[in-house]
């Protein structure tokens, strides 16, 4: 009840204090029963495969609304016990190497051998306006009209390496929903892109011939990440070319020591478009299972992941925790004020902000 209504109700005749106190206790008893009983029903609803909920749930997870995001850990929590049976893979590249295109034949492909997909396709957001396009559904026509097919396009915001701020928390979900193959798809290809590999299985870079990058393989960077490496668009003209930028490839792996995962990182050919070459990429992916799960590094990983979430949703609490502090807000707009008119530092403003975020209210 808003302090209007209360002041509203308290100007009637007959009504006390407490009973205006009481029907604002009985309110709020009647919200928390009707978000526990909405927590329950889309839970329930997710574990029974229903698209909706799962978009629901994942919208609750990636909103910054401290109710909403109550409510998503609930349902997070409810859904845990039924994730981690997914293959996790994640799929990276330069813009125009065709992420999207070779995703919508891969995910037409696994649900050819009657798997269901979950594509979580991370759009870069603008530094300017903070938006984003969004339009991998769009891009992706084959695939969104697939029933056993769910693709989810996110912003990818302020988190580094255009990995969606809530991703680890939606493939949760995706899992509960019983997906058994979730493809993360990113913004691009940097050192900061690496932060993808903290959650999937298996990590694909997909690589252009005759871009002129076929030697950057030698560098140490994003390609040492990599379990495999899937030369795109080599068809017609261009598998000449395709062919030999796998050669060079394949040495330039060969210059990295083994692996904790007993696994030699694979080159292969493909062209999305003419959906070429996607059975030979699962096949790599199913002998890289095979081989990990039996050597038990596979486990491994996923416990390495678990830890890594655990300190970085410690990080992101902590953060939110201390922007939404109504001082650290206020003070915080007097600092960059102060900043700006050159009578602070950068360093100086920081401490003075960290100093009051951690005294007593």
């Amino acid at each position: 009840m808003t302090k209007k209504d209360k002041s509203a109700l308290s100007e009637q005749p007959g009504v006390s204090s407490s009973e205006i106190t009481n029907t604002s206790a009985v309110n709020s008893i009647k919200s928390k029963r009707k978000t526990a009983l909405d927590t329950e029903a889309i839970t329930t609803a997710i574990l029974n495969k229903e698209i909706t909920a799962l978009s629901r749930a994942i919208t609750l997870v990636e909103s910054r609304n401290p109710k909403h995001l109550a409510q998503a850990n609930l349902i997070i929590m409810a859904c845990l016990p039924h994730a981690n049976k997914s293959v996790r893979i994640g799929i990276t590249g330069v813009p125009g190497v065709g992420k999207s295109t070779f995703i919508e034949a891969f995910g037409a492909f696994l649900t050819g051998l009657g798997k269901r997909v979950a594509v979580l396709a991370i759009d870069p957001s603008s530094s300017v306006t903070k938006g984003s396009i969004l339009g991998d559904k769009t891009r992706m026509e084959r695939l969104v009209k697939n029933e056993n097919a769910f693709i989810r396009p996110s912003a990818s915001g302020e988190s580094l390496g255009g990995v969606a701020r809530k991703t680890r928390e939606t493939i949760t979900l995706c899992e509960a929903a019983g997906f058994d193959v979730i493809l993360i798809e990113t913004v691009g290809v940097g050192q900061s892109e690496t932060t993808v590999h903290s959650m999937v299985d298996f990590f694909l870079l997909l690589k252009l011939a005759g871009a002129g990058d076929e030697l950057q393989g030698i560098k140490r960077g994003i390609i040492e990440m990599a379990d495999a490496i899937a030369i795109n668009k080599a068809d017609g003209s261009n598998l000449k070319q395709a062919n030999l930028a796998k050669n060079e490839f394949e040495r330039a792996l060969h210059l990295y020591p083994e692996r904790d995962s007993e696994w030699q990182p694979k080159v292969t050919l493909c062209s999305a478009l003419n959906d070429d070459g996607m059975d030979t990429i699962w096949d790599m992916i199913s002998e890289y299972l095979n081989i990990t799960r039996q050597n038990k590094f596979f486990d491994k990983n996923r416990q390495e992941q678990n830890k890594f979430w655990l300190l970085q949703t410690i990080e992101d609490r902590l953060k939110a925790s201390f922007f939404n502090q109504p001082d650290i807000k206020k003070e915080l707009k007097i600092q960059l004020d102060l900043i700006e008119a050159n009578q602070t530092t950068p360093f100086a403003a920081a401490d003075h902000l960290l100093k009051l975020g951690k005294s007593p209210h």
